[in-house]
């Protein structure tokens, strides 16, 4: 068996999350615990109240979706890793690239966790005051997206930009950025045949060039982080593949936070390196989906509950 293991992002947090791990697995517990001290200097977040009792509402603020759902992603990590299940290829969705290098122990969860809360917090500024949207596009092939994109911006004279921002699997792409533009597009992409353009529930113009504040400020933390040597293969959001030589794990980082995520390519270049197993972490089986709809002949396991955890184990055992 090759192992990936890949990572939920932002939008499938939902209440309760993790907390029958909480009451169940000491280490889980432990991590949620550190997790609230670690992002204290950033955020006045308790990650157990706000995981297990929310409300929605504020589980859905970036500042604190983000450390909700690594240390979710973390915790059980530890728990796979003392079963002896460890990746061979990695990768997550947006946020979940950050979970991916903590599984290839390239960051400690304390870093991890302190960055996250950080990245929350940066994004949320940028998107500060602005108008903007986030659509699931069905059923458009990359280049009608491109295309009706730039026409969009055309139109606006670059004022206002629409982009590309997730390529989920074939026949989902996201659009992201200004209200306004990404209305335009839409427009566009029906007349060009799109099935549908579903509003996704977001408080920002996530991977588009809006979010470059937030990636300079990045930039800065990375300055002090020691990335290790990676244990496993990662797989990165902005390339869909591995990394070069000449690649920094933190221009990559930055990079993430303000361009497209290539997740469909990331899934079918760890099929074409003979991945045949994949388990997907985090709240919802979003991913799972889009795995599925990418690859054949992968076994795809989703983690989600202690009975997934359980199941998974025993599948894996067997």
């Amino acid at each position: 068996m090759k192992l990936g293991i890949v990572y939920a992002g932002q939008g499938s947090q939902r209440v309760g999350m993790g907390q029958d791990f909480y009451e169940k697995y000491d280490v889980f517990k432990e991590t949620i615990d550190k997790a609230t001290e670690a992002v204290k200097p950033v955020t006045d977040m308790n990650v157990a109240e706000i995981s297990f009792n929310g409300p929605m509402e504020q589980l859905s603020e970036t500042k604190y979706t983000q450390p909700a759902m690594v240390a979710f992603a973390i915790g059980v990590t530890k728990l796979l890793h003392e079963q002896g299940i460890s990746a061979d290829y990695t990768c997550g969705l947006s946020l979940g690239e950050y979970s991916a290098l903590y599984e290839a122990g390239v960051l400690d969860e304390s870093t991890i966790l302190e960055l996250i809360a950080k990245r929350g917090k940066y994004m949320a500024e940028a998107a500060e005051g602005l108008d903007v949207k986030m659509a699931a596009v069905l059923g458009a092939d990359r280049e009608t997206v491109f295309e009706c994109c730039e026409k969009a911006n055309s139109q606006l004279k670059g004022e206002k930009i629409v982009q590309a921002a997730n390529f989920n699997c074939p026949g989902q792409i996201v659009i992201s950025g200004d209200a306004i533009a990404v209305d335009k597009a839409s427009a566009y992409l029906k007349e060009a045949g799109a099935k549908r353009i579903l509003p996704l529930k977001v408080s920002g113009p996530f991977h588009t060039s809006l979010m470059k504040p937030a990636g300079d400020k990045l930039a800065k933390e990375f300055e002090s982080v020691d990335f290790k040597e990676p244990k496993s293969k990662v797989i990165y959001n902005c390339l869909g593949k591995e990394k070069s030589p000449e690649d920094s794990i933190s221009s990559l980082l930055e990079k993430q936070v303000q361009s497209s995520v290539y997740l469909e390519d990331s899934i079918k270049y760890m099929a074409d390196a003979g991945v045949d197993t994949i388990i997907e972490i985090g709240p919802g089986k979003a991913i799972s989906k889009f795995i599925t709809k990418t690859v054949d002949n992968v076994k795809v396991y989703s983690i989600d509950t202690v009975e997934d955890f359980v199941n998974t184990v025993k599948e894996l055992d067997a």
